[in-house]
C-alpha cells in the first residue's frame, strides 16, 4: 500500500488507478495477485543510512530522554564531556554505529538493557575503557558498535537498569 501511495504522490499513476490497485492489493490472496497490483511500478529504492553528527568545540554534549537515534551517529568534541543516554531513545535500526572523535574530556554512554555492545573499533590513547558486559542479556536488543578515537579522557559504558 505504501508503494502504491508513493507512486501516486510522485505522479506515476492517476487517482483512479490508485483506487483500483489498492483495492486489488487488499483483496489479494496470493503473492502473484499482490505483485500484479504493483506491476509497472519502479523498483523500491533501498533506504539510505541515516547519518547525523553532533559537534562541539568545547562544553558538553548531552542527549537523553526520547530522542531518535540515527543509523550512524558521529560525535566530535575537542574538549568537554559527552553524555549519551540511549536507554529511552527511539532506536529503529538493529545496528547503530556510534563513531567518537573526542580530544579531551570523558564520555559516558548508557545503552538499553538488552543491547549488545561492540567496542573493537575504538582506540583510546590515555585511559582505559570502562565496560562490563552484563551477566545475563536478553536477545532482541540493538547492536551498538562504538568506534573512533578518544584522546585524554575515559569512556564509560553501562547498561540501563530498566
Amino acid at each position: 500500500m505504501r508503494r502504491l501511495q508513493d507512486a501516486y504522490a510522485e505522479g506515476l499513476i492517476p487517482h483512479e488507478e490508485l483506487d483500483a490497485r489498492l483495492h486489488q492489493a487488499l483483496l489479494a490472496r496470493s503473492r502473484e495477485e499482490l505483485l500484479s497490483a504493483l506491476a509497472a511500478l519502479p523498483e523500491e529504492q533501498p533506504a539510505v543510512a541515516a547519518t547525523s553528527t553532533i559537534e562541539a568545540a568545547g562544553g558538553r554534549i548531552r542527549r537523553r530522554g526520547a530522542w531518535r537515534v540515527p543509523r550512524v551517529l558521529k560525535v566530535e568534541s575537542a574538549y568537554g564531556r559527552v553524555r549519551l543516554n540511549l536507554s529511552r531513545a527511539i532506536i529503529e535500526h538493529p545496528v547503530v554505529d556510534l563513531e567518537l572523535r573526542l580530544g579531551t574530556g570523558g564520555a559516558r554512554i548508557t545503552v538499553p538493557r538488552d543491547a549488545v555492545v561492540d567496542v573493537k573499533g575504538l582506540r583510546t590513547q590515555w585511559k582505559d575503557l570502562r565496560y562490563r558486559t552484563p551477566g545475563r542479556s536478553r536477545p532482541g536488543g540493538p547492536e551498538i558498535r562504538i568506534s573512533g578515537v578518544m584522546g585524554f579522557g575515559r569512556l564509560t559504558i553501562r547498561h540501563s537498569r530498566r
